[in-house]
């Protein structure tokens, strides 16, 4: 009985032991070696939504995280933007559309012929960007923009610059003009005030100076019931960046009908129209006046005025004097169209070229593909190896725990981190020399290839008749 009685108490001893020392419910034997295997869970988990994400916004969707979202979403330089040249795009249903040619032509020709073409658009867009004047030589485009305010039917314009891309030809310059790219600020503003009903106030460009440093433009004001009240006249200089208004001319001739004719034209509807600059004077800018008192309007003369504005000239009395205006803007306008066996052809070559970029796009996407699953890998290896110094580190650790004090502990475990760090530099050298071993076993086997063929493995780069060799001629190191 008593043997029985000693049997049953050593059997539950040993059991309990068991019990203390095993965790039936992990490998792992303790809370610190379970931690540092989850750690590495959830980083490994980590990198592979990583990798997953990656992948997934090889085609950009909407669906992002928080920051993707704003890092997409940071400012982007309008002036490093590439604008391709319009093209027309070809419905499926058709198998030939006309592609319009273009040409460039005089901007001011006839003289103070430009005006601006609003049309229905205006009424259903609330803007209209009009046709822009380029500068002569060809690094800037000046276009007004028209905006129409529902609320009181009135209008009212900017003036603003485009900087045209320099490393192209003068036509594809204009072609490849967009408003993304228009400096922030207008050059010229006309009033916003909306308090008028059905008033307009339109800028134009007129011209520019012949040296492109000046801008002539005219501002119409009036209303759609009754007609054009007056228009004045600016000049903006882009040196200075200041704008000049020219109303001493409108006082000029208000002056000497007055003064000379007896006639009071404030009493009279009369106006104004900027023909441009004087080819003999390029300082001034030259204008003839108008009066509406009857079925003809009645001539009052052509005028000059200098650049800023100061002094008037009266320049003749007859309608018809050659008045010598220079024409130093640029436009482009349509000039026939593609002939239909240029465009099939372009459809061909353009068909080839879809299906070359299409199987392209797919080897990039698989390379790129394959890249981010390399780096996934790489990356798991390194945290797996991380994860095993650690619990080598802790395993070693608790080894030294259970038969070192606290104060002896330290140094030991100090001395084991440091004898440990030796050997896993001694494990990287010799990894190192391995790998490099084998690079020079491929070397030899490439430079007997090459003997065989009569080939050498090294670049010698041919020399000139001065001894020099072309790699110096051409600056750039050619890798063997």
């Amino acid at each position: 009985m008593i043997r029985k009685l000693c049997i049953f108490l050593f059997v539950i001893f040993i059991g309990l032991k068991s019990f203390a020392f095993e965790n039936p419910f992990s490998k792992q034997k303790d809370t610190r070696s379970r931690e540092l295997k989850y750690q590495y869970e959830v980083l490994k988990e980590d990198e592979k939504n990583k990798m997953e994400g990656k992948i997934l916004n090889l085609t950009p969707s909407g669906y992002m995280t928080v920051d993707e979202y704003e890092k997409m979403s940071e400012y982007k330089d309008r002036s490093t933007l590439e604008i391709d040249a319009p093209h027309v795009q070809t419905p499926s249903d058709f198998k030939y559309v006309p592609k319009p040619l273009y040409r460039i032509t005089k901007y001011n020709d006839p003289p103070g012929s430009p005006e601006l073409t609003l049309g229905k658009n205006l009424y259903a867009n609330r803007l209209v960007n009009t046709q822009g004047v380029v500068s002569p030589d060809f690094s800037k485009m000046v276009y007004s923009a028209v905006y129409y305010y529902t609320d009181s039917a009135s209008v009212a314009s900017d003036l603003f610059v485009i900087p045209l891309e320099q490393d192209d030809t003068n036509l594809n310059k204009i072609l490849k003009a967009n408003t993304a790219k228009r400096l922030p600020e207008p050059i010229l503003s006309t009033d916003k005030e909306i308090t008028n009903y059905a008033s307009f106030r339109t800028l134009t460009p007129v011209d520019f100076s012949s040296d492109g440093t000046k801008l002539l433009a005219k501002l119409k004001i009036g209303s759609r019931e009754d007609g054009i009240w007056q228009t004045k006249i600016y000049v903006y200089d882009f040196n200075r960046k200041l704008s000049y208004d020219l109303s001493e001319v409108r006082d000029a001739v208000v002056y000497f009908w007055k003064e000379y004719m007896d006639l009071n034209l404030d009493e009279k509807r009369w106006d104004i129209y900027p023909l441009g600059f004087s080819k003999s004077e390029p300082s001034r800018i030259i204008v003839q006046a108008f009066a509406f008192t009857g079925e003809v309007p009645v001539f009052l003369g052509t005028w000059s005025v200098d650049w800023k504005g100061v002094q008037t000239r009266l320049v003749s009395f007859e309608k018809n004097v050659d008045l010598h205006i220079s024409q130093n803007g640029y436009k482009i306008i349509k000039d026939g169209v593609e002939a239909y066996q240029t465009v099939e052809k372009q459809e061909k070559v353009k068909k080839d070229e879809t299906k070359y970029l299409k199987k392209k796009y797919k080897q990039e996407r698989k390379q790129q593909i394959k890249e981010i699953k390399e780096e996934y890998e790489y990356t798991v290896k390194g945290l797996y190896a991380d994860y095993k110094d650690e619990f080598r580190d802790y395993k070693k650790l608790r080894s030294l725990s259970g038969t070192t004090e606290s104060v002896k502990l330290q140094e030991a475990y100090k001395q084991y981190l440091i004898d440990q760090t030796k050997k896993d530099i001694e494990k990287a050298e010799k990894q190192i020399e391995k790998k490099r071993k084998e690079i020079e076993k491929i070397d030899k086997t490439l430079d007997k290839l090459y003997e065989q063929t009569g080939d050498t493995s090294k670049y010698i780069p041919e020399e000139d008749d001065d001894g020099n060799s072309q790699e110096e001629h051409s600056g750039n190191s050619i890798q063997s």
